[in-house]
């Protein structure tokens, strides 16, 4: 059934409630055919746990009746759409907010109809299980604090908290461990909090925001805080629009603290195996120097896009007479001044390390070996992100949720249609910047299809710059390019394959990660990995993304082809939108809900 919010509606209103009711009866009577005539020829469907308990976006009239007939759907009628607000109608495309209830929970979703009147694109998102409502929730009740009146047995709030750190993991077990303790496992921890879930995340560092404060001092945010923010607990209204590496690490910090996660700082996951039968894992790790085994029944690697430093080795490394180091232990400039840095690399920290280097007086030359996307971060603010993540959306009435909604409405598969046209604009206002690069000799590309910097993001996590200043001192010389791929390093030099030799006391590689599967191989062993298969990724068969086609980012934030076994991370903004959907089905799971799930993960790729 279908309810609105006023009783008259505009046109597009009343073809929005026309389309609503029909598709909750199809979907109460499990008729694939009936919501499969729906949907247009060309159409998505993009489900976030609520009909699917899954992450999945299907395509067509024939994904439709699938879903619409799946057990999964099926456990979760009957349904209620309400539409939020009056739609809005513009180049044809009739556009609604819509709230919905189900069996089993609430959610929220966004509708395209199409000028015939048929679905272009359905989002449907869980908010919360009935039941098992956050505290913040309105349909549940905020935490008391306190206990009112005379009791000698009294326990107080901080007793609690600390017989829960002395308890959990050795007289009791949790039910979800969590494997990495950056931005991705402290914002999913948080939401496992909240929803009564006990979590221990196992973080290598000492401390939370420990894995900003060791990278190169220069490191600085260049998303916007808008697009930045934790669940829960927003950025102040004074955080700077890009925040600085050890701000962001002294947030984390605080942030683990005030959400009262249990963060073991100094430990190191080293082996975890899975037993089919108890359906439980022991998880062996070193905390501080004490063996433990802890017995979860969920396990998440929560390590961001990225898992090991990528570092290449080249003959000669015993001989060169200078430093060696990956990006990610490069200290920062100061010791450098005067000195000869060769940094192999174009992307993000090799222009941010290059830039550092140069302000000390090092001489500087970057070694580009592929193409690499550049933005300039006021373009990017303006033409990509600056409807939805920025002062004047917020004035605007998008706030971040919002945003983040706008931005889930859209399937990964026509994504890159409303991505280009910002990255179009940007060669055109940007035409000057980009000819003089081209004219220092560095090479440019846009992304396969031209659709720029998430894309690429979404589709290999590698490959751009967003520029705040560094790609200037290429394109003037003042940080000099050289192009090649490293065959060998000498006492003093490092030599490329035109036979380019370059004089160095310091060589950083500046060669990214690889995948976090690797990083994963070494604690569930190769052939659970393998069998997982390829983490990150859309399948789109571009470069760095082979298909087949995925439709979601590989095996994040959803089911994998091991049980009980998941990858969490992104950037900030996904760590914070996916942790939701992430938590909600680990929740299910501790309080027996059914679940079954609907197009689980297929593995094309091994790890």
């Amino acid at each position: 059934m279908t309810q609105t919010v006023e009783s008259t509606r505009s046109e597009a209103g009343a073809r929005v409630d026309s389309w609503l009711g029909a598709f909750a009866d199809a979907l109460g009577a499990g008729d694939g055919d009936r919501a499969a005539g729906l949907f247009a020829a060309e159409s998505y469907w993009r489900d976030l746990v609520s009909f699917t308990w899954n992450l999945i976006t299907v395509e067509g009239p024939a994904g439709v009746a699938e879903v619409v007939r799946s057990d999964a759907a099926r456990q979760v009628t009957p349904v209620t759409f309400e539409v939020s607000g009056e739609p809005t109608e513009a180049d044809g495309v009739t556009e609604a907010w819509l709230k919905f209830e189900t069996a089993i929970g609430r959610g929220t979703g966004h509708l395209r109809l199409d000028a015939e009147g048929k679905a272009w694109t359905l989002l449907t998102t869980l908010d919360e299980l009935k039941g098992h409502e956050e505290p913040a929730s309105p349909n549940a009740d905020r935490p008391f604090g306190t206990e009112h009146g005379a009791n000698p047995d009294r326990v107080t709030w901080a007793e609690q908290r600390e017989a829960e750190a002395a308890e959990l993991g050795y007289t009791r077990q949790p039910e979800v461990v969590v494997i990495g303790g950056g931005q991705g496992g402290i914002a999913l921890g948080a939401r496992l909090r909240q929803l009564g879930i006990e979590a221990i995340i196992v973080e290598r560092n000492e401390k939370p925001g420990d894995s900003w404060r060791k990278r190169y001092k220069s490191l600085a945010l260049h998303d916007p805080v808008w697009y930045d923010h934790l669940p829960y607990l927003k950025f102040p209204d004074n955080w700077p629009v890009f925040s600085p590496k050890d701000k962001i690490g002294d947030w984390l910090e605080m942030y683990a603290k005030v959400m009262e996660l249990n963060y073991w700082g100094s430990t190191t996951a080293k082996s975890a195996s899975f037993d089919e039968a108890s359906g439980e894992w022991s998880v062996v790790v070193d905390r501080a120097g004490e063996e433990l085994t802890l017995h979860p029944k969920q396990l998440v690697f929560a390590l961001g896009v990225s898992g090991k430093p990528n570092i290449p080795s080249v003959p000669g490394e015993d001989v060169f007479q200078g430093e060696i180091q990956h990006s990610s232990q490069h200290p920062g400039p100061d010791a450098y001044k005067g000195k000869k840095v060769v940094v192999i690399g174009s992307n993000n920290s090799a222009f941010d390390i290059c830039g550092s280097l140069w302000e000390v007086g090092a001489d500087v030359t970057m070694v580009q070996r592929s193409s690499t996307h550049i933005i300039r971060s006021e373009t990017l603010m303006t033409y990509a992100l600056g409807d939805l993540y920025s002062e004047e959306a917020v004035r605007n009435g998008v706030d971040t949720y919002t945003a983040d909604m706008i931005f889930a409405s859209l399937p990964y598969r026509i994504m890159h249609n409303f991505q280009k046209p910002a990255y179009d604009k940007a060669r055109e206002v940007d035409a000057d910047f980009y000819r003089r690069l081209e004219e220092a000799g560095f090479d440019l590309d846009f992304g396969d299809d031209d659709s720029g910097l998430f894309m690429k993001y979404l589709r290999r996590g590698s490959g751009y710059y967003i520029d705040v200043g560094a790609a200037e001192l290429v394109a003037d010389g003042k940080v000099k390019l050289a192009k090649g791929q490293i065959v060998e390093l000498t006492e003093k030099e490092v030599v490329l394959d035109n036979g380019t030799r370059l004089e160095a006391d310091l060589v950083v590689w500046a060669t990214g990660y690889r995948s976090m599967n690797g990083l994963a191989a070494d604690i569930i062993g190769q052939e659970m990995a393998d069998r997982v298969g390829k983490v990150w990724g859309l399948g789109s068969d571009t470069t760095k993304d082979p298909g087949p086609w995925e439709g979601e980012q590989r095996n994040m934030w959803k089911p994998t082809q091991q049980d009980n076994l998941w990858f969490h991370g992104g950037n900030l903004h996904q760590s914070r939108f996916y942790s939701l959907y992430l938590a909600l089905q680990l929740k299910a799971r501790s309080v027996g809900i059914p679940t079954p799930i609907h197009g689980r993960q297929e593995s094309h790729h091994t790890s």
